[in-house]
């Protein structure tokens, strides 16, 4: 993996990217969650990359993309993946996102729905307007003092053991919130702005839909807001085939990543592979 670096009118980001296996191929983009870092996809990166190409990530104003203006809204940070993905050649892309990735991966099915060729959601949620309460939009606005007034060490032990039911998942976690530990404001300001956006990308009320092969992946511990049950409702709305894993909190790819790799290379094989080719 080599890091490179986009430069955007509110910051630069990083991100790192394999070396191209076919011109045919599909390319992996990873989209890490909210606060979390491209280390969250290292057990994918390690196993994926030298059979495609792989892309992820530090979402900007996240970790090594820094400093960053937060005065982007969803919609340029999937205007600015697509950018980079332009600038590398890569004309096949799978998002596979976690969280706040998978919103990003479904901002970038609207925009772009003739370039995405595969979209695998772990963890994430619809981004449709009508799964959503005018409460939880409004609550969703209003997340940065919360985590700004939070004594940083129950917010740590929380933030890590609330995603995760492994020891390497709520380690891993807890290694990527530390980038923080001396700038909470900053760790507020990141988690606050990305709420606020995603109500923001909700409101617009616009279609998000997906006409490229999906797949919805989800931990059957999953306590994240309402995680399990919006990810119900869209599969039963949709009909996007679903796969819960078992014992796997939010981060499900980190509790149980031989589990979510196995149903990543099946879904490319099945889905992606020949329609590519």
């Amino acid at each position: 993996m080599t890091e490179k670096t986009y430069a955007t009118p509110c910051g630069t980001i990083h991100y790192w990217l394999s070396e191209k296996k076919s011109d045919q191929q599909p390319t992996l983009i990873f989209l890490p969650g909210l606060t979390a870092d491209h280390r969250l996809f290292d057990k994918q990166i390690s196993y994926f990359e030298s059979t495609y190409q792989v892309f992820v990530w530090d979402a900007p104003g996240h970790a090594a993309s820094w400093p960053f203006s937060f005065t982007f809204n969803l919609f340029d940070k999937a205007k600015w993946l697509d950018e980079i993905l332009t600038a590398e050649n890569i004309e096949h892309p799978v998002i596979i996102g976690q969280s706040m990735g998978g919103y990003v991966g479904q901002v970038y099915a609207e925009l772009f729905p003739d370039k995405l060729k595969g979209f695998i959601s772990i963890d994430s949620a619809p981004l449709q307007k009508c799964y959503v309460t005018n409460t939880e939009l409004w609550l969703l606005k209003r997340m940065e003092p919360v985590y700004r007034h939070y004594p940083w060490k129950s917010l740590l032990k929380s933030g890590s053991n609330g995603v995760a039911t492994s020891e390497y998942g709520r380690q891993l976690m807890r290694e990527m919130m530390l980038v923080y530990e001396d700038d909470q404001e900053r760790y507020a300001k990141i988690a606050g702005h990305g709420f606020r956006i995603l109500a923001e990308a909700m409101e617009a009320d616009l279609p998000f839909k997906l006409d490229c092969p999906a797949l919805l992946i989800c931990g059957k511990k999953d306590h994240a807001g309402s995680c399990i049950r919006y990810n119900k409702v869209w599969h039963k709305k949709t009909g996007i085939p679903i796969e819960w894993i078992k014992n796997a909190g939010h981060n499900s790819n980190t509790d149980c990543p031989g589990r979510v790799n196995h149903l990543i290379e099946n879904f490319l094989q099945k889905q992606i592979t020949a329609e590519v080719l």
